[in-house]
Formats: C-alpha cells, structure tokens, sequence
C-alpha cells in the first residue's frame, strides 16, 4: 500500500511503498476514506513523542470503511463506516473498565506508538471498545476532522470545562482545536473570546461563534483584555495551542475558582513549563487537562452534528492528496495553517 513515511525526525517525508497493515485479533483493517493533518503529526515528525519510532508513517485523524474484522471483534464488519478517538484503549485495565479509554494504561495511538492513518490502511486493534459507528449522513471528511482536536475541544469545555450558558470562556490559539473550541462552547451558550496573532484566524473564529476577538499582537496584556471584556475575569479559558506563553495568559485571565482547562500538547521546550500558582492558589483556580474523547462519549457530539447545532466541516478549509500532505505538515511550523486540512486521497 502507499503511505507518507520518514526515515529520520524532521527529515524527508516521502509517499512510499509499504506493506499492508497485519490485522488484529481484537482489531480492524480500515480502508482510509479521509485523514485531518493535526500539529500533533508535526510534534511526532520533530521527535518530540517519545512514543515515536522511525521509520514511521503518522496520522491520527481517520475515517474509513472496515476492510476486514479480526476473530475476536463482535461489534464490527466489513463494510461498516468508522472512525475511533486518537487514543485507543485496551478495555482491560482500570481506567477502561471505569470508562476512560482515553487515558488508557496501555493506550495505543495510531500514528504514534504505531503506523497511522496517512496511508491507504491502518490498523485498530481492540475495535469493540475503540470505534465509532458514522451515520451516512455524516461525510468521511467532516468525520476526519473529529478524531482528535474536535472530539478533545468537545471533552474539553462540556466534561472538563463544565461550560454553562452565560458564562465568558477564553480560547487562547485559534488552529483547529481553538476553532473547534470557539465553535462548542458559542453553541453551549458562552460568550467566547477568541485570542489569536493572526486577524484571519480570528475572522473564522466570529464567523462561528466568538463573541470577542483579541489579536495578540495589537492587544499586548491579553490576560488584562479577557477581564475587561468580561467584567473579572473568564469562568472557563482553554489554552488552545501549547506553549509557555498561552497557558500562562490562559490561567492569568481567570475569574477567581475559574478553570483552565490545558488542550494544546506541552511537548519539548515546553513539557516543564513553569505556571502562576500563586494566582491559582489565592483565587482557588482549577487547573484541567483534555486528552481526547472515549468512543462511548461521542453520542452526543454526533447528536449535535446531526441537528446542525455543530458543524465540524466549517472548519475544513482544504482537502489534499497524500503527496501533497507532505508540504502542509512541513508548513505547520509556521502556525500558517487556518483551519483544518483534510487528507482525502491515498491513491498519490
């Protein structure tokens, strides 16, 4: 099969010749229908995932039709129409039995502790917990867009966040997970305030919802801004992107017992960032992760895509061929990206 592989950690990537994905016991061979290009794929190629081994071929955004079920799956055929959170649980330890596969003990990642999703097939093992039926009416390119920065945004303001109406939510980084982010919680009844360095970016970001907008740039004290605008502070603030600079503001802008909630990946320089506890202590801040979603909680995300009360494929602002997803992982280092980028052709 043709999948886009690199040898060595920011070196070449190229489409290649490889072989065909073994099928698991417990597992399915999916035959890939559309594939997001997510920064955390640049993360991976840069060497900054421990998890991952070169040579390697990435992705973790999927959408496709079972090829074939191994022995053990009872759920699942070929032929059905899927997709599967970006972190995939064993169903055996304690967090799985307790209902979070998402933060499995022994998670498995494609595109990431194995061969991913930019390749004609890929593998998931441990499929009866682990995949998400698509409705026909939910197309294989919106559904892409879910796998890991939709679905994490989603845990991340209504489970993690606890956004209820009324509230001022703060969205620092407005890439795929910051838009996914404004998009939920407008449509959760906050008042959004979208923090971002690009004007384009925030453009999209009141297209969908964001009550506010804050460049960055022109703004200077960001954290001042976000309790001017909403009279203290914000209930809720998600560093959408991941740095030292974006999780500080993101706490920083809190009301007092606000919660940040962390959805971008603090990786390499920033694994060990220092934060301000002394304000997380004096007004009793609350401060959260998100990492992904377990399939058994994307009902009513889905339920929302359905009713058009979401609308995940507004965010897809380009598709591409697997040879051409060379250039726009590459091109993330430059945080130029708007949107989400799709992977939909594997034949090139």
């Amino acid at each position: 099969m043709k999948a886009l592989l690199f040898e060595t950690f920011g070196g070449p990537l190229a489409v290649a010749d490889v072989p065909d994905p073994a099928l698991p016991r417990d597992g399915v061979v999916i035959r890939m229908k559309a594939a997001g290009i997510c920064r955390s794929d640049w993360h991976g190629w840069m060497g900054h995932d421990p998890d991952v081994h070169v040579p390697h071929v990435p992705g973790h955004e999927l959408a496709g039709v079972i090829e074939a079920a191994g022995p053990e799956v009872r759920g699942w055929k070929a032929g059905d129409r899927v997709t599967t959170p970006f972190a995939v649980g064993c169903g055996r330890c304690a967090e799985c039995l307790a209902g979070n596969q998402h933060v499995c003990e022994r998670y498995y990642q494609p595109g990431f502790t194995g061969w991913g999703a930019f390749a004609e097939r890929v593998a998931v093992p441990h499929a009866d917990v682990n995949l998400v039926r698509l409705g026909d009416g939910l197309d294989f390119v919106e559904a892409a867009s879910l796998g890991c920065r939709f679905a994490t945004s989603f845990r991340a303001v209504v489970a993690q966040g606890r956004v209820r109406p009324g509230e001022w939510v703060a969205v620092h980084g407005c890439g795929g997970a910051g838009l996914a982010a404004v998009m939920i919680a407008a449509a959760a009844g906050a008042n959004v305030i979208a923090i971002d360095i690009r004007d384009e970016a925030l453009a999209l970001a009141r297209d969908i919802g964001a009550a506010h907008a804050l460049n960055v740039r022109a703004t200077g004290d960001i954290a001042g801004a976000v309790r001017a605008l909403s009279g203290g502070g914000a209930h809720v603030s998600l560093d959408a992107l991941g740095s030292t600079e974006t999780c500080r503001n993101s706490i920083r802008c809190l009301r007092r017992r606000g919660r940040h909630v962390q959805v971008g990946l603090m990786v390499a320089d920033y694994k060990d960032a220092l934060v301000p506890m002394h304000e997380v202590i004096a007004k009793e801040l609350a401060l959260l992760g998100s990492h992904g979603m377990p399939a058994h909680e994307y009902a009513p995300m889905l339920a929302m895509i359905a009713a058009g009360t979401l609308a995940p494929r507004r965010l897809v602002r380009r598709t591409v061929s697997l040879a051409e997803a060379e250039a726009e992982l590459i091109g993330m280092a430059a945080f130029g990206t708007l949107g989400i980028t799709v992977v939909d052709r594997f034949d090139a």
